[in-house]
């Protein structure tokens, strides 16, 4: 596993606002320190590769948070010392989010010429009245606007759209996504509107202050959502994005293929390869706390933990089986050390392939449409 390629995420913890869906690891600030926060995470990156070597970096990817807010300048910088410090694929996708504020929107140019090479836009919806109860800080019309300066700077690019929201109708779904297919270039991210814990929508909730669509109502949607983006011409690669082929998410796509990742910036995460061991990596959540670790150590990093053999295999098999491809057998067994047959319950897989939510074949196993739409519970009597 010495010889894993990486990923590399960074976390700009920082927003304009909250937005009461959201359970990231997001903060507020009246005034964002942002040469600060550009310093540690350059001596952050430079501690971490440093223990790494030169390994091959396929993707970074810019998370948070809104990176957006970040200073392009800093963004060039964490690109330009990545592209030195490891061994950087001539393909390298670059991916920073980006909200289509007026603010935001304006420094596009600057990512462009930062080195960023795909934009993905946190629209969530094309509609004021949904967004304003998402709490979102732009209006439909800035969001056509940032989509269509997007589409003339970056080769690829991508947006975010929440649908189930309460009281959305199939009809009312299906004009909405007619319109995103119509702006979308090439990968679009679908989500279903999910109540987190400890988010506002979490306390509005169960005071009964809103409902959303029942299971029923929401498979529709979802089977709705598949069948309007293959008509155009976007498989559904995962549960919840979708693409043309070849314009998939590499950076995602390392997650679900369980792969290394090096996760910098508060809160981040990552799983890293040393000889035959796999170790999980977290860092200090909060960003003020985080930043004095880095000054003071080189690292935010507050976890390292050996994965058992057992971890991995359920890890692998939790994001595996999000993506239309599946888990290859043979990789599953060199990245976990145990058989998948071994991994999982015997029944629950035998009952699974007879009712057609999962396939196995002598190389692979995957999620079927109908097993994808019902992952959750699945998953959850399958992983051993």
């Amino acid at each position: 596993m010495q010889n894993e390629p990486l990923a590399l995420y960074i976390h700009w913890p920082f927003c304009l606002a909250k937005c009461p869906y959201c359970d990231f690891n997001s903060h507020v600030r009246d005034t964002i320190p942002q040469a600060r926060f550009a310093k540690a995470l350059r001596a952050e990156l430079a501690h971490d590769a440093a223990r790494l070597g030169r390994r091959k970096l396929t993707s970074i990817f810019f998370g948070g948070g809104t990176p957006s807010l970040m200073a392009p300048e800093t963004v060039a910088a964490l690109i330009e010392d990545a592209r030195t410090l490891f061994d950087a694929a001539p393909e390298l996708e670059i991916t920073l989010e980006a909200n289509p504020t007026s603010v935001e929107a304006g420094r596009l140019h600057q990512f462009r010429q930062a080195g960023v090479n795909r934009v993905s836009l946190g629209i969530q919806a094309l509609d004021d009245r949904a967004l304003a109860f998402l709490g979102r800080e732009h209006s439909a019309a800035q969001a056509r606007a940032a989509l269509e300066t997007a589409r003339g700077l970056f080769p690829r690019l991508t947006f975010d759209l929440i649908y189930a929201r309460p009281e959305q109708s199939l009809v009312a779904w299906r004009e909405e996504l007619t319109t995103a297919l119509q702006l979308a270039d090439d990968h679009l991210s679908l989500y279903q509107l999910t109540i987190e814990p400890g988010t506002r929508f979490e306390s509005l909730y169960r005071k009964g202050a809103f409902t959303l669509p029942d299971d029923d109502t929401a498979a529709t949607l979802y089977e709705a959502t598949a069948d309007l983006t293959q008509a155009h011409g976007m498989a559904a690669y995962e549960v919840s994005n979708y693409a043309r082929p070849g314009s998939e998410s590499q950076h995602n796509l390392t997650y679900w293929r369980y792969a290394d990742y090096l996760g910098i910036g508060p809160g981040a995460h990552g799983r890293l390869s040393f000889g035959n061991a796999l170790v999980a990596t977290r860092r200090h959540r909060a960003p003020e706390p985080w930043a004095e670790r880095v000054e003071r150590t080189g690292t935010g990093q507050t976890q390292e933990e050996e994965l058992t053999p057992h971890d991995r295999a359920q890890e692998m098999l939790l994001m595996g089986l999000r993506v239309y491809e599946g888990i290859n057998l043979s990789r599953f067994y060199a990245r976990t050390g145990i058989r998948l047959e071994d991994a999982v319950d015997q029944s629950v897989l035998a009952q699974a392939l007879q009712e057609g939510y999962l396939n196995l074949s002598a190389q692979t196993l995957r999620a079927t449409p109908e097993g994808r739409l019902r992952l959750e519970a699945l998953l959850a009597a399958l992983v051993l």
